[in-house]
């Protein structure tokens, strides 16, 4: 279900160069930066607009405390990498592992219609918050707008080929 038009899964945001010989200190959106952040990789740079404003190889990455410090060919020294700073580093899709079963990319839940446990519509997926407790999903409803936290107590499936969610609301949540 690979869509060629699809946006690139952004796997870090660039925060600032580090030290004078062109690093980068990266943080990192992936749960995997040691298997995405490899020498020779081509990274996308991506503007806050979400669009795609060029690309960058990896030539060493290390982990430091939760961050990763990258050096990219051809950007030996801090000037190079400064123009870097606030911008997103992405992946094509394609070039990602596959999700496991159950998984999603959670920009890809926009739009996916939810429903309860007796298979009631309760609305479509509007956004997605990534906030400091998890992620949260907005919910466009009939009536009104709601937000459900992405836990397994309230998330019961996630279907990709159906393209719909489905969900135990707490009590009270709909009224």
């Amino acid at each position: 279900m690979t869509d060629a038009a699809a946006p690139p899964i952004v796997v870090g945001r660039v925060r600032k160069p580090h030290g004078l010989k062109g690093e980068l200190s990266v943080f990192p959106l992936t749960d995997d930066p040691d298997g995405v952040f490899t020498p020779g990789r081509v990274l996308q740079l991506v503007d806050l607009e979400g669009k795609v404003i060029g690309a960058v190889t990896v030539e060493q990455a290390r982990t430091y405390h939760r961050e990763c410090l990258m050096r990219l060919v051809d950007h030996g020294k801090r000037e190079a990498v400064d123009a870097y700073r606030g911008l997103f580093l992405a992946v094509p899709r394609e070039e990602m592992a596959p999700l496991a079963e159950g998984e999603v990319y959670l920009r890809d839940l926009i739009g996916w219609a939810v429903r309860n446990e007796a298979d009631e519509p309760l609305g479509l997926v509007s956004d997605v918050y990534e906030l400091p407790q998890g992620p949260v999903i907005e919910i466009q409803g009939p009536k009104r707008e709601f937000m459900l936290p992405l836990r397994p107590e309230y998330v019961k499936l996630m279907d990709r080929e159906t393209k719909r969610v489905i969900v135990s609301v707490p009590e009270g949540l709909l009224e």
